[in-house]
């Protein structure tokens, strides 16, 4: 592999590894919430990027948005807010009833959920690929070698971008708001967060809102990178976002974004040396060697069992 080639793949590396972090933020707040795993949140962002791309061909074909900038920023901020009612509407039916009961109860409500969702989208938009137009082709020109360049395009810098900010801007919000302080009372210890006055049901719901807003986030992105969505894209990239999210320490945002760029990267560096079909094979089994010897992930911390 020469340096160009390196160099081109770790950039589309770092960009498809900025969509999985994305999507593992929401399963890792979940997580060290009620320590669940939301294996309905694939699908969700699934149909998010249904949503964006409905409603980016709602405003440029109907409405003639002429800006794709515009009309993408548009969809994206639609599909936040009709993902995090569909956030409410999870935890709210499927996960709040079955809270107090054995643990396997809320974990086979998820993936009921995630069948539901994805035979409906299958059932409401078709089996086949859905594309939109190109957008936003122009890229920036870093390099050229041995006849080969290396370009940098502008909706990979854009979800790059896209990705550090939300990472920034969650961290803040965890960190330093009265949010944040109830989230992580409620990670501790939900009994006696309740006994402090804080409303643990409210703090629950909310996590789920904003993890929804997040997947609706990376469906767009998704959408602007691949240019084409079908109904079974929820469940691959929700796999690798969670396997991400294990990697990098489940419960730590920054070890979710940081797990979704090391798979995005073996991920591309794998496909541009050996055969692509094993590139998942690899991608586990770097999540396998990590957990070996980093059983809590990269950036996790041990759970300490008060007795």
């Amino acid at each position: 592999m020469g340096i160009e080639v390196f160099v081109q793949q770790l950039i589309n590396g770092l960009t498809l590894g900025s969509i999985y972090g994305l999507i593992a933020i929401g399963y890792t707040m979940v997580f060290g919430i009620i320590g669940m795993v939301n294996f309905a949140h694939g699908d969700v962002f699934m149909l998010s990027a249904f949503i964006a791309l409905i409603g980016f061909l709602v405003l440029t074909t109907i409405l003639g948005i002429g800006s794709v900038a515009l009309a993408l920023f548009i969809a994206m901020l639609v599909g936040m807010v009709l993902t995090s009612l569909w956030g409410w509407s999870l935890e709210r039916l499927a996960y709040r009833p079955l809270r107090g009961s054995f643990r396997l109860a809320p974990l086979i409500s998820a993936i009921g959920v995630s069948i539901f969702l994805s035979n409906f989208v299958q059932l409401a938009q078709g089996a086949r690929n859905k594309p939109t137009p190109p957008m936003m082709q122009e890229v920036i020109p870093l390099f050229e070698r041995n006849g080969y360049l290396v370009a940098l395009s502008y909706k990979q810098l854009i979800i790059m971008l896209v990705t550090a900010t939300l990472l920034t801007g969650f961290w803040y919000v965890v960190k330093k708001t009265s949010l944040g302080r109830a989230q992580r009372a409620c990670e501790q210890d939900r009994k006696m967060a309740a006994l402090v006055g804080i409303d643990v049901d409210r703090t629950i719901a909310l996590t789920f809102v904003l993890g929804a807003a997040l997947a609706a986030v990376a469906g767009t992105m998704y959408l602007l990178y691949y240019g084409v969505v079908n109904f079974a894209d929820g469940f691959i990239p929700g796999v690798k976002a969670f396997t991400a999210a294990v990697l990098g320490g489940i419960g730590s945002l920054p070890g979710a974004v940081l797990g979704g760029l090391i798979i995005g990267l073996v991920e591309t560096m794998w496909s541009a040396v050996f055969p692509i079909e094993y590139k998942d094979v690899a991608s586990f089994c770097i999540l396998a060697i990590v957990l070996t010897f980093m059983p809590s992930g990269i950036l996790g911390r041990p759970e300490v069992e008060k007795v």
